[in-house]
């Protein structure tokens, strides 16, 4: 079993927002955006910078608590309001990249975590004076086989000891807590190999001074991506979130939500492509006439809008499901394909239709262009969702 047995988790159907009410949330995602113009982001990608700037005007707009309930300080919205948020975003030029976790991990403790610990983070996270950002779960001999790591957290007394490594572990520097999984029964020990895993949520700050090292990894987009080393790291009992040896299942609870945000975002990169790459397509003259007035330029432009536009419905339907607490992973799975592929033949499409000049830094397609390439491998690569979807929805021989 792989990370891609994704499930749906039994929760309370969040507080559903009116159409009216989403479009001025998108319209308020939008004017916060443009505080952030092309500029900006070139920065930071240049110099490698968190965008600190942006995360903390996200975090003051309460667009990072939304799914956090209003008891605890958040908006208590659901997640096809997140997904509206996260669109916006992208169809803005921006990128969530930086902030996205503190969504989908949110999850794990909303739905698992003690009232002890939601009592004590929650509202902390809400008002961003804590940042859940950080998600330990891969690791470089298992990949995508979450099942196989071998990270280790061995009990003694009132306390765990944390041995291992994580990689791909996104925000590590620039977060106060971190999701982790670890292994608490040897893999040899249990009867299936998904049993004898849990969940933590580790205070980062104290974590630093007690055996946890942070390694950037230098990448070719700005992601602020981080490997991770424990070593004899002693967290408190009570970190564990749930019961022990439980964690794997916790974990695949928060993937569907997971996928369908990331295709969220995949959706507002196919939008800000498409936009564009019509807009150059008028503007740009050759021989005499616009560009867009030839097929072989506006035909690519016109499919990756159809694309775009069915991604976004299945994105959609997926959040839609998810809120109501019903099955969804084959649509969160088929939303993440769809969108990603979008995302990816619209970027491509874009970076055509300008030629030389979407190469430049200035018209930031390079940039995008680099950034949504990211989610045809991560979180979860197209070829592991294709065998999730023949595996289990089709009920195809299992191929691995």
């Amino acid at each position: 079993m792989t990370e891609t047995t994704t499930h749906s988790a039994s929760h309370a159907t969040p507080h559903a927002p009116d159409e009216a009410s989403v479009d001025q949330i998108r319209e308020a995602v939008r004017a916060l955006c443009a505080r952030f113009p092309g500029e900006y982001w070139r920065v930071r990608d240049r110099e490698r910078k968190y965008p600190s700037e942006f995360v903390a005007a996200m975090t003051e707009g309460g667009y990072l608590g939304v799914l956090i309930p209003e008891a605890y300080g958040g908006s208590g919205l659901g997640l096809s309001t997140a997904v509206a948020i996260l669109e916006e975003v992208h169809a803005s030029g921006c990128n969530a990249a930086a902030l996205h976790a503190q969504m989908y991990t949110m999850g794990t403790v909303l739905r698992h975590g003690s009232p002890e610990q939601k009592s004590a983070w929650l509202p902390k996270i809400a008002t961003g004076e804590i940042r859940l950002q950080a998600f330990g779960v891969t690791e470089p001999t298992a990949g995508t086989d979450t099942t196989s790591i071998s990270t280790t957290a061995v009990r003694r007394g009132d306390a765990y000891v944390v041995n291992g490594q994580k990689v791909w572990t996104s925000r590590a520097e620039h977060s106060d807590l971190m999701v982790l999984l670890a292994r608490t029964t040897p893999k040899e020990a249990v009867a299936r190999k998904s049993e004898g895993l849990s969940v933590f949520l580790v205070d980062m700050r104290e974590a630093l001074r007690r055996g946890m090292t942070i390694k950037p990894i230098r990448t070719m987009i700005n992601h602020a991506t981080t490997e991770v080393f424990f070593d004899n790291l002693e967290i408190p009992a009570s970190s564990l979130i749930g019961e022990e040896g439980k964690g794997f299942r916790y974990i695949l609870d928060g993937m569907n939500a997971e996928r369908i945000l990331i295709a969220a975002e995949c959706v507002g990169d196919a939008r800000w492509f498409t936009d564009k790459a019509t807009a150059y397509a008028k503007e740009r003259v050759v021989f005499g006439r616009p560009i867009g007035q030839n097929q072989g330029v506006a035909f690519p432009i016109a499919r990756a809008y159809a694309a775009a536009r069915a991604a976004r419905l299945m994105t959609y339907e997926a959040a839609r499901l998810y809120d109501q607490g019903r099955p969804c992973a084959e649509e969160a799975n088929t939303a993440k394909l769809l969108a990603s592929e979008a995302s990816w033949a619209a970027a491509d499409t874009c970076l055509q239709t300008h030629g030389g000049f979407g190469f430049a830094e200035e018209y930031d397609v390079e940039r995008k262009f680099r950034e949504t390439r990211l989610y045809q491998v991560a979180p979860i690569s197209t070829n592991l969702i294709l065998s999730y979807l023949s595996e289990h929805v089709l009920g195809l021989p299992r191929s691995y």
